[in-house]
């Protein structure tokens, strides 16, 4: 154990609360080669901090936070020591650490649905939680500490949403009603993995709000899992980033994220889109893939993927020790630390960012649009019954969608989940005739289209889908899932094989992985071979579902780094569906916001996201984090009430007011138009909005700068 190690944190005095020491935690497994999940971490968590935690899938961040819950399956082999205000909770058994878990430390889990019991109401669910702890409490009166709870995280129509099951709710609520059990006992520890993992960007930034609020009101400390650095450089005092199962680097997060010391740290920052910075410049891949944690290497973890490992980082494996004395708690495990920390090794060169296309391998592009969608709708009936079905209602998926793709230009599709994005990428794969509106692909009308013309319409438009596994069949070979959209264009087998190595190579990847099945495939490397798949047919439109949201971040810079050079290369055109704001601003020239079916705000993006107009562009751009903790910390948050409301609900006038910051800042006559009114997308310099007041958007800044001055 390193003096270093051990020292406190800046401005942290007394004994931590939560102590860790050389946790490690190992799962047997039956071919006799055991993984090593978690091996000799140590850190501390002081009264009151905001303690982070990020690390790629895999390093063991939540195995170690269920070890310190006591919550890891009987086969687990754990050694080590974690205390909890000096109680050795390894040495306890299951009863006595049942109350401790749950009273003084609590955890948010990463999936609230699969953590709440789906046959119990939420509000059963936590008054269970508090009479666990206090048996004095009555039946009564822990279900109004139930409501009270739920109206503290903010679910509205606290007392009826009490008595709904899990399933009633959406994703952020659910997650906000894990945050309310778990802050039930007024903990002094609550352990968050991943609480915001998969949630859009309006809900992430609600949730990562009432961690806070919760915090203030129990005085809790948190430890925060997740691997989205920008969360981290909001919210955390420190930062511990792990890899292989080890703590890699430790620190400060201003230290880590300023001027961190473990090339694996360097590598993280670089590569995760920005989106002050995104569009002007390459993102920064982390090239190959962690060591198995059951047959790891000799010497440093990170080594085979460090541009600067020398031969001694093969031989013994770094431990976390301090490199500048003026910041004795930073700690990183690095032999070749100290030459990043005295300038020796500049970090920008450690990682450095790709070169762009040369331009005389980038396509020349022009001409007529390649897809022109005009007032598409979309409306499934809602019934009821199973003998005598009956329609109820209606679910305006997409409710008169506009917007036109031209060649070698990316539009990006961004709005929460629920709005219509995938509705309107199928109606468009689907090449038939709308309900309403029109679809043009290459000029032709896909609604008046002849068989033939289909034909040649699918070769033209391929798809690239979210989870490439779920997508290509696990039975074959990549080489013929590759050529699989040949096959279906009647294209001799000779020309398909030829065709398999060609796309191997524009992709990235070895061809003589053509024999092998998809199982044996990273993540990064099977979105590849679903790329390669879709250009199989060299098409001239890509549709790319939300191709690296399930991507590490170190991964994800990798494929999109693909995606540009492939779209210069070749002159394609791109129609990019995501959540991700950053990664839109990265990759995109013109986006379309969408809310409930319809666009509400699009134009070119340098345009929407410097001076959004619509107050719902507004409030993406402002919850989407941003990796840099100066930034993100005096940055203004506009949230939003509640979640989307279901498409089957009928909202007269704007769809948006239910939610609308701006809204509530109008006299009565404005709000009126907005209740009578359906605003139509109208121009405002280079952008298009649907906003009957998009001239007076201005005003949710000021009010929201207001409420945090």
């Amino acid at each position: 154990m390193t003096d270093a190690l051990l020292t406190a944190p800046r401005g942290r005095t007394g004994a931590p609360l939560l102590s860790v020491r050389d946790l490690s935690v190992t799962f047997p497994q039956r071919d006799g080669s055991p993984v090593q999940a978690v091996r000799g971490i140590s850190y501390d968590v002081y009264p009151g901090e905001f303690l982070g935690i990020v690390g790629e899938s895999g390093s063991g961040k939540s195995v170690s936070s269920l070890a310190v819950m006591g919550l890891l399956p009987s086969t687990a082999e754990i050694t080590g020591v974690i205390e909890f205000e000096g109680r050795s909770l390894l040495d306890l058994d299951d009863n006595k650490l049942s109350k401790i878990r749950g009273k003084d430390l609590a955890m948010v889990f990463q999936d609230p649905l699969s953590a709440l019991t789906p046959v119990y109401t939420v509000g059963d669910q936590i008054a269970e939680a508090l009479r666990l702890h206090d048996s004095h409490l009555s039946a009564n009166a822990a279900a109004a500490r139930a409501v009270e709870l739920l109206k503290v995280v903010g679910i509205p129509d606290a007392e009826r949403r009490a008595r709904a099951f899990p399933h009633e709710y959406s994703g952020g609520m659910r997650q906000r009603a894990m945050i309310a059990m778990a802050i039930a006992n007024d903990p002094k520890v609550i352990l968050a993995d991943e609480p915001t993992t998969a949630l859009d960007v309006t809900i992430q930034a609600q949730i990562l709000e009432v961690l806070e609020t919760a915090k203030e009101i129990t005085g809790a400390s948190i430890v925060l899992i997740t691997h989205d650095l920008g969360v981290v450089a909001g919210h955390a005092d420190r930062v511990g980033v792990m890899y292989a199962g080890k703590l890699v680097e430790m620190g400060s997060t201003d230290e880590v994220f300023t001027a961190p010391q473990m090339p694996y740290s360097i590598g993280l920052l670089r590569s995760v889109p920005n989106m002050l910075t995104a569009g002007t410049q390459r993102l920064v891949p982390l090239e190959g893939r962690p060591p198995s944690l059951a047959n790891l290497p000799q010497g440093c973890p990170f080594a085979a993927r460090c541009p600067i490992a020398v031969d001694a980082c093969r031989e013994v494996e770094p431990v976390l020790v301090a490199h500048d004395p003026a910041t004795p708690a930073h700690t990183a495990a690095c032999i070749r630390a100290g030459e990043i920390v005295d300038g020796t090794l500049v970090r920008s060169e450690v990682f450095p960012r790709p070169d762009a296309l040369p331009a005389e391998e980038r396509a020349e592009t022009g001409g007529e649009p390649v897809l022109d969608v005009t007032d598409l709708k979309r409306h499934f009936p809602l019934m009821r019954g199973g003998v005598f079905p009956r329609r109820v209602g209606t679910v305006r998926a997409v409710d008169g969608v506009s917007f036109t793709l031209r060649p070698g230009r990316t539009l990006g599709l961004v709005g929460e989940s629920g709005c219509g994005k995938t509705t309107t990428i199928l109606e468009v794969m689907e090449m038939t005739a709308p309900q309403h509106g029109s679809i043009r692909i290459e000029g032709v009308d896909v609604a008046g289209a002849s068989k033939k013309q289909i034909k040649g319409l699918r070769r033209d438009v391929q798809i690239v889908f979210q989870d490439p596994m779920g997508a290509i069949d696990p039975r074959l070979p990549v080489g013929e899932v590759i050529t699989e959209p040949l096959w279906v264009q009647g294209v001799p087998k000779s020309e398909r094989d030829a065709r398999v190595t060609e796309l191997l190579e524009l992709v990235g990847l070895d061809p003589a992985m053509a024999d092998r099945y998809p199982h044996e495939f990273s993540g990064g490397q099977r979105q590849r071979i679903g790329i390669a798949r879709a250009l199989s047919t060299n098409p001239a439109v890509l549709i790319l579902d939300e191709p690296v949201s399930a991507l590490d971040v170190s991964i994800q810079a990798g494929v999109i780094n693909l995606l540009e050079d492939l779209r210069e290369r070749l002159g394609l055109s791109y129609l990019f569906v995501a959540h991700d704001l950053a990664v839109v601003r990265q990759i995109a020239d013109d986006v379309a916001v969408m809310y409930l079916g319809a666009i509400v705000e699009q134009g070119p993006i340098a345009d929407v996201f410097q001076n959004p107009r619509h107050p719902y562009t507004k409030a993406l751009i402002s919850a989407a984090p941003i990796p840099d903790p100066r930034i993100e910390r005096g940055r203004t948050r506009i949230l939003l009430n509640g979640d989307l409301p279901s498409p089957t609900q009928e909202i007269t006038g704007c769809r948006f007011r239910t939610r609308c910051p701006l809204y509530a800042l109008l006299d009565e006559a404005a709000q009126e138009r907005c209740r009578t009114s359906d605003p139509e997308l109208l121009a405002h310099g280079r952008t298009r909005v649907a906003c009957h007041h998009a001239d007076r958007s201005a005003l949710v800044d000021e009010a929201a700068l207001a409420a945090t001055s």
